[in-house]
Formats: C-alpha cells, sequence, structure tokens
C-alpha cells in the first residue's frame, strides 16, 4: 500500500487545504492522474497520483493538512478493472467501426419505414410534451395530488431558487393548494409583504462558513503590515485624456501587430518603473536593521480570481515595451483566474499596482504587499470640470494613491514618485525618453 503525502508547494508553507477530490474513494488511478486540488496560502495547486491503483482516501474536503502528511493511500497490487482501456482513441476508434457496421447493415431496413417512423416520432412527442406539462400540476390517477398541501411544482421550484424566494411566502392556486410557476410569476409582480421582518430569501436564516486557507492567510498579512509598518499614504489626480487619445487612435493597429489589447495598465507600469529609477527606496524593501536595494522593477500586478486577491509578477518590467507588458500580464491573469498560477509566479515583486477603479473604486487607499514598501493604487476615471489655463474644461480624471511605508520612504520622495507618475502619464512621450521631454532629450538638458 503506498502511502501519498502532501508534497511542500514551496518556501514557508507548511499546511494546505483540500480544496476538491477529482476521484471518488475506491477508484482506480493512473499515475500522474490529477487526483485532488489543494489550497495554499498562495495558490489552488493540482495533486497528481504518484503510482497507479486503487485510492483510498484519507481526508475529507476541506480539511487542512499538513506538508508531509498522508491524505490518500495507493494499492498498487489491485489489477486494472476490465473495460479501462490503456488508450483512449483505441477505444473510440474500436467503437465508431462498431457502430459504423451496425449502422449499415440498418441503413436498408431504416429506409424503407421512414416516412412511417417520422410520423410515429412526432407524434410521440407532442404527446409527450403535452402530458409531461399537464401531469406537473394535475393530481394523480388515483384521485390525489402526488405532492404535499403548498408544494411547488418542478418549474416553481426551479424559479423560487433563483429568486430565493420561500415557500411560506406565495399562495399556491393548484391542485391541494399547490404552488405553480404562475403563482411565482404573479408574486414577483404584485411585490411581497414588507412588513414581516425577513431577509433577502424570506427568513432570517444564517450560515457559517469557514475561511479557506488563502483567505486566512491574507487576513494575517493585512493585519499584520498594519500592525509592523510605518503605513502612510499620499494622493494625487492624473487627466487621463492624453493616455485615452493614443488608445483610441492606436488601439486597433496595435491588437492587429501585437495580438493584445492596448489597455491602462501597461502605461501605468511603464510610468512605474522610470519612476522607481528615479527613485530606489521606493523600490526598496527593509530586511531586519538592512535596507535591500534593487537595480531592477518586478511589478505585482494585483488581480481578482474565484479563490481571493492574488498579485502574480511581472519579472524585469523596466525592460519591456508596452505589448510585452500586455502580453505578459494577459497570461498571468488568465492563469490566476483558472486557478493555475504557480507560486513562482508570485514571489518576489518588488512593487505593486493594484486597480479599484474595475469595480468603481473612486479612491482609496491600498494596503502595502509585504515585505515590499509601497503600493500604488489606480481608480475609476470620471469626467470633471478641471481649471486649464484659465479656463474650465472637462476632462476625464482619476484619482491616484500611493501607500508606502514611512520607515524606509520619507514624504518628499513619495509624494515626487507619484508626480513623476502623473507627469509620465499626462506626457506619455516622457517614458520613451527617460522621464524627459523630447526637446530636452535634443538639448541636453
Amino acid at each position: 500500500m503506498y502511502e501519498m503525502k502532501v508534497p511542500s508547494p514551496g518556501e514557508s508553507i507548511s499546511e494546505v487545504e483540500i480544496a476538491a477530490w477529482l476521484v471518488s474513494d475506491g477508484d482506480y488511478v493512473e499515475k500522474d492522474q490529477a487526483i485532488a486540488e489543494v489550497d495554499s496560502d498562495k495558490a489552488t495547486l493540482e495533486l497528481p497520483a504518484e503510482v497507479a491503483g486503487v485510492i483510498t482516501l484519507k481526508a475529507e474536503e476541506g480539511d487542512t493538512v499538513a506538508v508531509g502528511e498522508v491524505v490518500c493511500l495507493i494499492d498498487t497490487d489491485a489489477e486494472k478493472p476490465e473495460g479501462k482501456s490503456d488508450s483512449d482513441s483505441d477505444k473510440k476508434e474500436a467503437s465508431d467501426k462498431k457502430e459504423g457496421e451496425k449502422k449499415g447493415g440498418e441503413d436498408k431496413e431504416a429506409s424503407s419505414d421512414e416516412s412511417k417512423t417520422s410520423k410515429e416520432e412526432k407524434e410521440a412527442v407532442e404527446a409527450s410534451a403535452k402530458g409531461k406539462e399537464a401531469s406537473e400540476d394535475a393530481p394523480s390517477s388515483n384521485g390525489k395530488t402526488d405532492h404535499a398541501k403548498g408544494h411547488p411544482s418542478p418549474s416553481a421550484r426551479k424559479l423560487m431558487e433563483e429568486n430565493k424566494i420561500s415557500q411560506e411566502r406565495v399562495k399556491g392556486s393548484g391542485p391541494g393548494g399547490r404552488i405553480l410557476k404562475q403563482d411565482i410569476v404573479e408574486a414577483m409582480s404584485a411585490g411581497f409583504d414588507s412588513s414581516a421582518a425577513a431577509g433577502w430569501g424570506g427568513n432570517r436564516d444564517t450560515e457559517r462558513k469557514r475561511m479557506s486557507v488563502l483567505r486566512r492567510k491574507i487576513a494575517e498579512r493585512l493585519v499584520s503590515v498594519k500592525n509592523e509598518t510605518a503605513m502612510l499614504t499620499t494622493f494625487n489626480e492624473v487627466n487621463m485624456k492624453p493616455i485615452m487619445d493614443i488608445r483610441q487612435a492606436y488601439k486597433d493597429k496595435f491588437k492587429e501587430d501585437h495580438g493584445v489589447g492596448l489597455g491602462f495598465m501597461s502605461f501605468f507600469t511603464k510610468a512605474v518603473t522610470e519612476a522607481l529609477r528615479m527613485f530606489p527606496s521606493v523600490n526598496a524593501m527593509i530586511d531586519g536593521d538592512e535596507m535591500v536595494m534593487h537595480d531592477y522593477a518586478d511589478i505585482g500586478i494585483a488581480v481578482s480570481s474565484p479563490k481571493g486577491l492574488m498579485v502574480p509578477v511581472v519579472r524585469n518590467a523596466e525592460q519591456m515595451s508596452l505589448a510585452e507588458i500586455e502580453s505578459e500580464i494577459k497570461r498571468l491573469a488568465v492563469k490566476a483566474r483558472d486557478g493555475k498560477i504557480t507560486i513562482e509566479e508570485m514571489q518576489g515583486g518588488t512593487f505593486t499596482i493594484t486597480n479599484g477603479g474595475v469595480f468603481g473604486s473612486m479612491m482609496s487607499t491600498p494596503i502595502i504587499n509585504p515585505p515590499q514598501s509601497a503600493i500604488l493604487g489606480m481608480h475609476n476615471i470620471v469626467e470633471r470640470p478641471m481649471a486649464v489655463n484659465g479656463e474650465v474644461k472637462i476632462l476625464p480624471m482619476m484619482y491616484v494613491a500611493l501607500s508606502y511605508d514611512h520607515r524606509i520612504i520619507d514624504g518628499k520622495e513619495s509624494v515626487s514618485f507619484l508626480v513623476k507618475v502623473k507627469e509620465m502619464l499626462e506626457e506619455p512621450e516622457r517614458m520613451l525618453f527617460g522621464s524627459k521631454r523630447p526637446a530636452e532629450v535634443l538639448l541636453g538638458l
């Protein structure tokens, strides 16, 4: 009997949670077949079978197990069940061949009765449909209703579940008081009595749900950041019209040439890398009594996934073009969404960008992603009246926020960094000339 233990998903991870078993107890599994999905505090990973045999599960879904703990047993002496073909393609080919031979022998006989069969099938389908419709809300042949008084019909039950309507809030008009689909529709149209103290589902039920390992770890990290750093936030606003004009003019050509859309995130990432070069302390981190400075920019891009917030890292973003940044962000975001992001792809960032604007956020104070020292928050774009050269103009404006650790970054540096990001976004050509205007480069200033 082979003991399968939880492998270490990565450094500093001591436990995982069984998110889902992909096989059942007693199933025969092949070597390298995915048998479970496990959640760590950083990612969801698949657990492959290390040997072939009949599996016995030793942990339930939702259980938290330590790295190195036995989660299942595999009987390697068990024989492969009959009918479990070594090759699915061979099995399909044999099945198709047999089906073809059978069909060939029946074609001649079937063609002679084609018109008769077609007519009979049509009548049978119509009769079945009518019978199903009638039987759903009608009493049985013995004169009694099939369900208790007030019990909803299948179609009514489905509508009630979709709209979270309790059975007690609807009066049935069917036989024996049975609730029909039309009763639900009418009740929803008329509205429900709000005088009773009831919740959205028509009751005051509560539900307890255990936090996942990932969510618990996020909670711990957020609390530790607030307690262990001198976190401050500085704000500014950016006129997004220049960036929006560039996107409008070149987005089709950009996608045609590079196979990826031109979004705001690549402009922000490029502006951030240029600003980090000028203010290296914003790209640094504290390790004990030392400051660790980085001669590169690994930018974490916070993305929302079904498992929670994840921060995959774009490596050496300072060396990338806008197209390369967009392609890498798209690749990482898709992997995070599908739960296939690896721990290595989320480690080692030096600075993070988060975009709450996609959810409608106008202003917020993002929390630093440790052990980094700063994070930039993007927000939604709102048209506002702005004073420009003594005139009022309507411009698409975005508030930006930089949260930083005051232990390592001074106020002057944080404000200057954010101003530099603003300048490059409002004059995108600065990104091409090392944060300088083209004229300044030409004049050697």
